[in-house]
C-alpha cells in the first residue's frame, strides 16, 4: 500500500468535510483506510469557534499498532506538524494521536 497516497487521500476528505465542535469528539468513519495486514487508520479534523483538532487513530485487531508505523502514517497525515500520542491502556490495540491548534482570528471567524 502507497502510505503518501492513502495519508493524502484521508487529509484531503478530513479538510474536505471537517466536523464541527461543539459536539462530542468522535472519530469520522467515512476517513478509514485499512492495509494489507490489518492496520485501520482513521483521520479526522474538527473545528470549533477557536481551534482545529487533527485526530489520528491506529488500531489493529491482533496487536497494538507498531511506534514505526504509526509515525509513518503521521509524517503523511501531518506534514511538518507533531502529534501527541493520548493516554491509553498499556498494550491496548488503539493508539490515538492528537495535535491541537489555535485558530488566528480570520480563520477562528470562518470555523
Amino acid at each position: 500500500m502507497d502510505v503518501a497516497a492513502e495519508a493524502a487521500r484521508l487529509r484531503n476528505a478530513a479538510e474536505a468535510k471537517p466536523l464541527r465542535l461543539p459536539v462530542n469528539r468522535r472519530i469520522d468513519d467515512r476517513h478509514r483506510v485499512r492495509t494489507e495486514d490489518g492496520l485501520n487508520v482513521w483521520f479526522t479534523i474538527q473545528l470549533s469557534p477557536n481551534s482545529r483538532i487533527s485526530e489520528a487513530v491506529f488500531e489493529r485487531d491482533a496487536s497494538r499498532p507498531t511506534d514505526v508505523e504509526c509515525r509513518a502514517w503521521l509524517r503523511e497525515l501531518l506534514p511538518d506538524r507533531e502529534a501527541d500520542e493520548a493516554p491509553g491502556l498499556p498494550d491496548a490495540p488503539v493508539r490515538r494521536f492528537e495535535l491541537f491548534e489555535v485558530l488566528p482570528r480570520h480563520e477562528a471567524r470562518r470555523a
